[in-house]
């Protein structure tokens, strides 16, 4: 007897997937809020973002045995669990690199004082975010320090730094770390008391990555105490329901939006969809928008000024910050640099 149609949840706000997937499956496409155990219960597979998380408590009695989510980080979804159940999950690496690069260099820009090549980045996390931010960076004339503690393991130290000596040398942190609470290198509060203490030039102080990477309390600590000289945040412990009063004393605060451009967002769709057919055997299928291009070599200051004015979207979460996860999922997708 011939299978069913797969049946497939989509997160709603997913861009350039309606009707996509229509043809092979039966498809639902809700807000995450609806992505319940009943829903789960017959679904063969998840599409999903970071507002879902995907555990025993969803997936328990579910057929389930795919799951993607639309982004570079996967600490919303239990690995472990997935494993043990036969899971198999997929994510979309670098697929907003090039956007989030474009948040971090246009806030910079817009933060500070005097010319690029008299200040240093430290980056922490070389990955897909980090690597570009560093070519863009040093393509601005700005120095940059790495500090990537597992590369610096695998690859031998001799290209990078302690987080001290960021600390130490840095005008500018920027934080592109996953997030994780165990193993050697957790980055849980990376950025703490500890870090501000030690830093001696009063960076900008930037967090593009998820939230608990910086400790919120020892963030306004060392704002209030001068041992930084701004913050430009993105990612927020607690989201949606963020601290008050970091958002009044940081010179950048959008609402979790730094990865949100159009062409982050169609390479994340197609990555999840390659995913998808490639579990199930499917003929490829193509995300609702042209394919995106890869991310320049190197921008310009004007470019990236021009493409992208951070202080517009902390104009819209000061104004609204009860707002959100509506500023967010109603984002108008902007263009890379």
């Amino acid at each position: 007897m011939e299978r069913d149609k797969l049946r497939i949840i989509v997160e709603r706000n997913i861009p350039f997937i309606d009707g996509v997937l229509d043809d092979i499956a039966d498809v639902s496409y809700l807000p995450a809020s609806e992505i319940t155990p009943e829903a789960m219960a017959l679904a063969d597979a998840l599409i999903t973002r970071t507002r879902t998380r995907c555990d025993s408590r969803l997936l328990d009695g579910s057929r389930c045995s795919f799951i993607a989510t639309a982004t570079i980080g996967t600490d919303h979804i239990d690995l472990p669990y997935c494993a043990s159940r036969g899971i198999t999950v997929a994510n979309a690496p670098g697929c907003n690199a090039p956007a989030v690069a474009q948040w971090v260099l246009s806030s910079a820009l817009r933060l500070i004082e005097g010319n690029p090549a008299a200040k240093t980045i430290g980056i922490v996390g070389v990955g897909h975010v980090g690597s570009i931010v560093d070519r863009w960076a040093r393509g601005l004339r700005f120095k940059t320090l790495l500090c990537d503690p597992p590369r610096a393991d695998r690859e031998g130290p001799d290209n990078f730094v302690s987080i001290d000596e960021i600390a130490e040398k840095a005008d500018i942190i920027t934080f592109h770390t996953p997030l994780t609470a165990a193993g050697p290198y957790p980055t849980i509060h990376l950025g703490d008391e500890r870090l501000f203490s030690r830093c001696l030039r009063r960076p900008i102080v930037m967090n593009a990555a998820r939230g608990p990477v910086t400790d919120t309390a020892a963030l306004i600590e060392a704002l209030d105490s001068r041992l930084i000289s701004a913050a430009a945040i993105d990612c927020w412990e607690g989201e949606p329901a963020i601290s008050a009063q970091l958002l009044r004393v940081a010179s950048i605060a959008t609402p979790h939006i730094a990865g949100y451009s159009r062409e982050g967002k169609i390479r994340a769709t197609q990555m999840a969809l390659d995913s998808l057919t490639t579990h199930f055997r499917l003929p490829r299928l193509m995300a609702a928008a042209p394919a995106a291009p890869a991310p320049k070599a190197t921008v310009t200051a004007a470019q990236l000024l021009d493409s992208y004015d951070p202080l517009d979207d902390t104009a819209a979460l000061r104004h609204n910050p009860r707002g959100f996860e509506s500023l967010r999922n109603n984002y108008p997708l902007r263009p890379e640099p």
